[in-house]
């Protein structure tokens, strides 16, 4: 039987009534983000049962690994769908999206590197050209009422395709937990993931891998350190460091030790690179967009050692003003894509900022990484704006040491005539 076509129809839901159940419209097509996991393998049979719809299971390559990729067509199938879309987004991810925010030096709440904020937007995206390409009226996702990513897949629909139905079973089905899953999965003949689950929820990408849960709810209890996937302990790495040179353009990084790469390939490399020297740990206690406080470990060691590059290369190539304004504008730059709105014209228009301020950030940074530590040991510009001759503490032309007599006692005018007044003066 092709499920494509074959599927009874009946009627389906859009919002919540007054008495708090659930009204139902018809649906045709649904395109569901699918990681064939349980939760995502039950919202199939419970989509072709709630809304009488055909579903399409899309999967996205962001550089999660090719384990999580196997078998996915066969289980996508075997839960009910007609059809599994793959679509590897790697390079997509890395330049259209981690990039920028590199480039505007987007950090959340000092620490976090927007790793899955980065990533929920390009799957998002995809989903809207898939249910396109495929003829899909809605599409749906397997993410909970708690968390930030809700709020990323759904305002990215509303900004690409407003038209498009969302569909989100965690706000509307009885299932409560994952042995409720199960028997839905067992009840509708749905094969159930037998592999052992995580004691951790975790999210990864090219960029990096994020822990949750279990012991990580208590922000006061140490990580264990097999916890940790893309990165040896900071005491276990190598007694020896390792130099690297880290080439931008405009910005951006572009070669490892004079290697040009592609920006996934690039990415990829500095994460092993980074990976065995301990690089880039982070636990944190954030502020989710929804309201709660969560704490998350994240990796990212390879986004570690970039920003380090990116960042050291600016100071020779900007000037003071112009790093503040970057510095201010990057929080909320920050804020704007945790909250889910990469398509927002405001983030855009920063974006656009960004790109043209630093346009002349060209050169290259060497790097010395050892046991966690990533130090910058040189710099160097064809645009840089340092100059020897000026700064050094030998007498030059340029700068005439008793110009500084006059620069204080104008920069200090303020505070002078505060303290006459505060004297009587």
């Amino acid at each position: 039987m092709n499920l494509c076509v074959q599927i009874s129809k009946k009627e389906a839901m859009s919002s919540s009534g007054v008495d708090g159940k659930v009204v139902r419209k018809k649906l045709n097509k649904v395109v569901l983000a699918y990681s064939g996991g349980l939760d995502t393998s039950v919202i199939v049979p419970w989509l072709r049962e709630n809304y009488g719809c055909e579903v399409v299971c899309f999967t996205a390559d962001v550089g999660q690994g090719l384990q999580e990729l196997e078998g996915l067509e066969e289980k996508a199938k075997a839960s009910g769908a007609c059809q599994l879309v793959v679509k590897d987004l790697k390079e997509e991810f890395v330049r259209d999206f981690i990039f920028p925010c590199l480039r505007a030096g987007a950090i959340y709440e000092r620490k976090y590197l927007l790793g899955t904020s980065m990533a929920r937007p390009v799957i998002a995206k995809a989903m809207v050209d898939v249910a396109k390409e495929v003829g899909a009226d809605a599409v749906s996702h397997g993410c909970t009422g708690k968390g930030n990513d809700q709020v990323r897949f759904e305002l990215t629909f509303f900004a690409l395709n407003p038209e498009l139905s969302v569909v989100v079973p965690w706000r509307e089905w009885e299932i409560t937990g994952r042995e409720d899953a199960i028997e839905y999965a067992i009840k509708h003949n749905v094969p159930v993931p037998v592999t052992k689950k995580s004691i951790y929820s975790r999210d990864r990408n090219l960029w990096h891998l994020s822990h949750e849960g279990d012991i990580l709810e208590d922000p006061a209890v140490e990580p264990n350190e097999d916890m940790y996937m893309m990165s040896v302990s900071p005491e276990n790495a190598p007694d020896q460091p390792e130099y690297l040179k880290i080439g931008i353009v405009s910005g951006l990084p572009v070669s490892i030790n004079g290697k040009e790469l592609s920006p996934a390939s690039l990415l990829s490399e500095l994460n092993e690179i980074g990976g065995r020297h301990g690089i880039g740990r982070v636990d944190m206690v954030e502020n989710r967009l929804v309201g709660m406080k969560s704490r998350g470990v994240y990796e990212t060691p390879g986004g570690t050692i970039i920003f380090t590059a990116a960042r050291e290369l600016e100071s020779l190539t900007l000037d003071r003003e112009t790093i503040q304004i970057k510095d201010s504008l990057a929080l909320k730059y920050a804020e704007l894509v945790y909250a889910g709105r990469w398509f927002d014209p405001l983030r855009e228009s920063m974006d656009a900022f960004m790109k043209e301020i630093t346009k002349t950030t060209t050169g290259t940074v060497t790097l010395k990484l050892y046991k966690g530590c990533v130090s910058v040991t040189g710099r160097e510009s064809p645009n840089s704006l340092y100059r020897q001759d000026i700064s050094s503490f030998e007498s030059g032309d340029i700068y005439n040491q008793a110009d500084a007599a006059g620069f204080i006692r104008l920069y200090g005018l303020p505070m002078r005539v505060r303290a006459m007044l505060d004297k009587g003066l």
